[in-house]
């Protein structure tokens, strides 16, 4: 027990001395909020001019969780860094030295990381919501309407998500610009065009960040063979695989 606590400490250390640690949490935080109001804002002007059908769907939750498009970059950039970092730095030799259990010093990563995604994904669920109702003024909901809270915790739970499975991929490739070229393209173009087209839409619904996304939901369009929960629990079985395949090839390969 001693150990473990020692080796997390470590990393707790290691989390905290790294500039990026800082700059992709806080870019995470600052850029969903920022877009998600902008948007709601977009919305609140210009909702009168939208098709009837947009107004049926409208979902004023899911509005104020704009941002995370784009917030979903930083905390990508942070689960490849924290990892990378290791290898970059050739920092991996001297951990594996002080810490020859693979397993204990991945869990260890994994539990900070865990930690600060987390909490600053569930601050930046909250305040994104909170924001962005306040600026949509008549077309707001209420926390305490039916399915919202699920929504906003379930925004929290997929922005920690994300870091982790680009936490993973970085474990399994090792270096910070293999995962920046498979990540980024996936969740920005190959999901988004995927999802747009009829012949491929259904294939798209199982990648992670798309299943993921159906928690922050509230209005049900029925185009979805599952539901918010099942959905986050798809993301979270990419996730796991992602950290697996890291952990398989940390424990076999030599620093």
């Amino acid at each position: 027990m001693a150990h473990a606590t020692q080796v997390l400490r470590s990393e707790w250390t290691k989390a905290m001395t790294i500039r990026s640690t800082v700059w992709t949490l806080g870019s995470a935080f600052l850029v969903t909020v920022a877009f998600g109001v902008l948007l709601s804002l977009l919305i609140r002007t210009t909702y009168d001019d939208l098709p009837e059908e947009n107004k049926l769907t409208f979902d004023p939750v899911v509005t104020s969780f704009a941002g995370m498009s784009i917030g979903q970059l930083a905390m990508i950039a942070f689960g490849v860094l924290i990892v990378s970092s290791e290898y970059s730095t050739g920092m991996i030799r001297a951990s594996l030295a002080a810490v020859p259990q693979r397993g204990t010093f991945m869990a260890a990563k994994l539990l900070v990381g865990t930690a600060l995604v987390l909490v600053v994904g569930m601050v930046t669920s909250f305040l994104s919501f909170f924001l962005g109702q306040a600026v949509l003024g008549d077309l707001a909901t209420s926390i305490s309407e039916p399915n919202v809270l699920r929504a906003v915790v379930g925004g929290g739970f997929y922005m920690a998500l994300i870091g982790l499975f680009a936490m993973g991929v970085t474990w399994m490739l090792r270096t910070p610009m293999l995962p920046f070229a498979i990540l980024t393209p996936l969740f920005f173009l190959v999901s988004p065009i995927l999802g747009s087209v009829e012949a491929t839409r259904e294939v798209a619904w199982y990648l992670p960040d798309q299943a993921g996304s159906m928690i922050m939901t509230v209005v049900d369009t029925g185009d979805r063979p599952y539901g918010p929960w099942a959905g986050l629990l798809i993301m979270a079985a990419w996730t796991a695989a992602s950290l697996v395949g890291g952990y398989l090839l940390l424990k076999r390969r030599d620093a």
